[in-house]
């Protein structure tokens, strides 16, 4: 299974897959030598697109990447983030200029390339001036060593205001969201996307099984599926819990819409994922070669009008069940003090 299809990143004019090779678990997760095979594996099957972190691995995804496309560099739209935190350090993190400056160095030398054609602020930084983070990143686009800048996990009004800044300072506006979209956490819908669609942001998004919700496992009356995320967050996994009883119904319904439909539930979630006209492009992350040709072939998967009706009548447009399933943390929420009067 190839692909042979591609879009256009938001306003950038750069034709992208419809998939991303996504690189968070390389290094942690799999093995070098494993980890290289799928990248050579992912690039065989047309994927041009790849996107990793200067925090996955502390680095080692970072150099696993840049080992795979030695040769390959110049076919491939390569994307990496900062902020999170290197080391012990604490000043080795976040979205000021002291650290973007040093961050995008490491991640060149790690990556063994002169410029990186996508640079996304991983998470927002509510202790560094929007205005700073835009000024860094428009001069790393005029000094060469990056192509373009994004944001990842931005609330839509920080979008807008990251846009205004850019205008009225006559600075490059950000060029691409990243954020969670699936079949089970469609918050984006509401504001995101169209502020999005509106400036000319393209949007990558993870995550479209949903964390495993939508592997098919997650069943009414099926046993608790082994997962090492649930392992870690409990409450957002468990199925005997109260507060997942709806998503465990909404994930069976479809699971069941996509078996009458002849379909998997992978296929169904992935080929939602890539309908929404805000999408440019939706991040994979395969563990082995098996998940990466169930990933190729549910990129070809077009689902029809009274598909996509029934999949809005099991979750309604715009929900999401838990506010962590949007992959951040709300500023104006924690801590407790900012929302109680002293």
């Amino acid at each position: 299974m190839t692909i042979d299809t591609t879009r256009i990143l938001g306003r950038t004019g750069v034709r992208v897959t419809p998939l991303t090779l996504g690189a968070m678990n390389f290094g942690r997760h799999q093995t070098e030598r494993e980890s290289l095979r799928i990248i050579d594996a992912a690039l065989d099957a047309g994927i041009r697109v790849i996107d990793t972190a200067d925090v996955y691995g502390q680095g080692e995804s970072e150099e696993i990447v840049g080992k795979a496309l030695r040769g390959r560099r110049d076919s491939v739209v390569l994307a990496t983030k900062f902020n999170g935190q290197i080391g012990t350090d604490p000043l080795a993190a976040g979205n000021s200029r002291r650290w973007i400056t040093r961050a995008v160095d490491a991640s060149l030398k790690r990556l063994g390339t002169d410029y990186i054609d996508l640079y996304q602020a991983h998470r927002p930084d509510p202790h560094t001036s929007l205005l700073e983070t835009l000024q860094t990143l428009d001069g790393l686009i005029r000094q060469g060593k990056i192509r373009y800048y994004g944001t990842s996990v931005f609330p839509a009004h920080v979008q807008v205001e990251a846009h205004w800044l850019a205008e009225r300072h006559g600075l490059i506006a950000p060029h691409t969201e990243q954020l969670p979209y699936s079949l089970l956490v469609r918050g984006a819908e509401r504001e995101v996307f169209p502020v999005a669609e509106r400036y000319g942001v393209g949007v990558l998004s993870y995550g479209p099984l949903a964390a495993g919700w939508l592997s098919g496992e997650y069943r009414i009356g099926a046993p608790q599926p082994a997962s090492a995320r649930a392992d870690l967050i409990p409450g957002r996994f468990d199925v005997a819990a109260q507060r997942n009883q709806a998503k465990l119904t909404a994930a069976d319904a479809l699971a069941r819409l996509a078996e009458d439909n002849g379909l998997s539930l992978i296929e169904l979630a992935i080929g939602f994922a890539l309908n929404h006209p805000a999408v440019s492009s939706v991040i994979i992350g395969p563990r082995t070669q098996e998940h990466l040709e169930t990933y190729l072939k549910a990129a070809t998967v077009a689902l029809s009008d009274p598909v996509l009706d029934r999949i809005d009548e099991i979750v309604e447009p715009g929900t999401q069940f838990h506010d962590r399933d949007t992959g951040r943390d709300t500023p104006s929420l924690q801590p407790d003090a900012l929302r109680r009067r002293p």
